[in-house]
């Protein structure tokens, strides 16, 4: 955690000496009685996008700067004169940030086509599935028929428990599927609906600089549409970290978690208690995803059933694993009962089940009377000779 504070300080430090060098450079140009090219706007936008900048973070430094400039004078042709020049010094600006996001929407479309292709292999899965479903229904009919014979039964359970298996495997590959399909749609989600509200929201603060001295109500009207538009894009970010944090691909689990519950407890009211260890993080980033994932279903499962309190996610480090609990201080459930149950519900504990397994590990459910329910999940810290390894 310490070493995340640390590159943010240093990037926080960048972007700072950034703003600087860029209202320098901004105003410097605006001074400028010819119509010379801002040749120094497109240093400064490949600057932007090596410190990952936003084109909605760089308009708002770009507008601070605008807006001082505009409203220092009362002359409506030097206002427009300056807002003119400086729509030029910001279109110069983001032609790098823009060619980078054609460059996302480029790999974007070759992981549509693989997406495309993993469709098609998941159909093939599903027609095996079936294939395989009606071999194991014609297997147990066999058995059942040369139960008396022991040597044919042998033969038959084995070849039942390596259906069995392939069963499984074809479990854990739509799981995976699945994961990179969220990690897909949060990426389209940030790069192309977040920038199209983001220019959207550019326009209109030029409309509110036009209409600054004459239409009050516009101005109000404007600003008000602003606010949606930021709502907007909060909502679209929101949506994004739900299906696929980006925050844990880019800081990791402990980031990640903390970002959960901190929401968690704004949404629902309940406290959450973290602890866990440092090394956590060297964990590989499959099994990093499965303790987040389960994390998240559990709490989403507090939420909903366990009229709950308080709640806890313990992770400790073990000889050869690591070991997470999810408590609560809710009522109880039979958990036999709710796993065997032919209802929906149930989706959600065997998913995290499926999840853990799918990594080597194992997974518990404990529910009492005034201990409330908890969630383990033990994985290996290592990849070992017997883990199942995630496609």
């Amino acid at each position: 955690m310490d070493s995340a504070m640390a590159i943010s300080a240093r990037k926080e430090s960048k972007v700072k000496a950034f703003s600087k060098r860029y209202q320098a450079a901004l105003g410097r140009y605006l001074d400028q009685s010819t119509r010379s090219r801002p040749t120094v706007a497109a240093t400064l936008g490949r600057e932007a996008v090596a410190l990952k900048l936003e084109i909605l973070e760089l308009a708002m430094l770009h507008e601070e700067v605008v807006i001082t400039r505009a409203t220092a004078t009362e002359s409506a042709r030097v206002r427009e004169r300056i807002i003119h020049r400086a729509a030029r010094f910001f279109a110069e600006t983001i032609i790098p940030m823009e060619e980078t996001h054609r460059t996302a929407l480029e790999h974007n479309a070759r992981l549509t086509r693989l997406n495309q292709a993993l469709d098609e292999r998941t159909r093939d899965l599903t027609a095996s599935n079936k294939k395989l479903k009606r071999e194991v229904s014609r297997r147990k009919v066999i058995e059942q028929k040369l139960r008396k014979s022991e040597s044919h039964s042998d033969q038959l359970l084995g070849q039942s428990r390596h259906l069995q298996e392939e069963l499984r495997s074809l479990s854990h590959r739509i799981l995976s599927a699945q994961e990179d399909e969220r990690k897909r749609i949060s990426r389209e989600l940030h790069d192309l609906v977040a920038q199209t509200l983001t220019g959207i929201n550019l326009h209109l603060a030029n409309l509110r600089l036009e209409a600054a001295l004459n239409t009050k109500g516009l101005t109000k009207q404007i600003a008000r549409t602003q606010k949606l538009v930021e709502k907007s894009v909060d909502k679209v970010h929101r949506f994004a970290r739900d299906l696929r944090p980006a925050v844990l691909d880019d800081l990791g689990l402990v980031p990640a978690l903390h970002s959960l519950m901190k929401r968690f407890t704004e949404e629902t009211g309940i406290r959450v208690r973290l602890t866990t260890f440092a090394d956590i993080e060297h964990l590989s980033n499959a099994k990093r995803t499965v303790l987040f994932r389960v994390a998240q279903e559990a709490l989403s499962n507090v939420a909903r059933h366990a009229n709950a309190s308080c709640a806890t996610v313990d992770i400790k480090r073990l000889p050869n694993a690591v070991r997470m609990h999810i408590k609560d201080d809710g009522k109880a459930f039979d958990v036999e009962r709710l796993l065997h149950s032919k209802k929906n519900r149930r989706m959600g504990l065997l998913g995290m089940r499926e999840r853990v397994e799918m990594v080597g590990g194992r997974f518990t459910v404990t529910s009492a009377p005034s201990h409330g329910t908890t969630v383990a999940a033990q994985i290996p810290f290592r990849n070992g000779a017997k883990e199942r390894r995630a496609p």
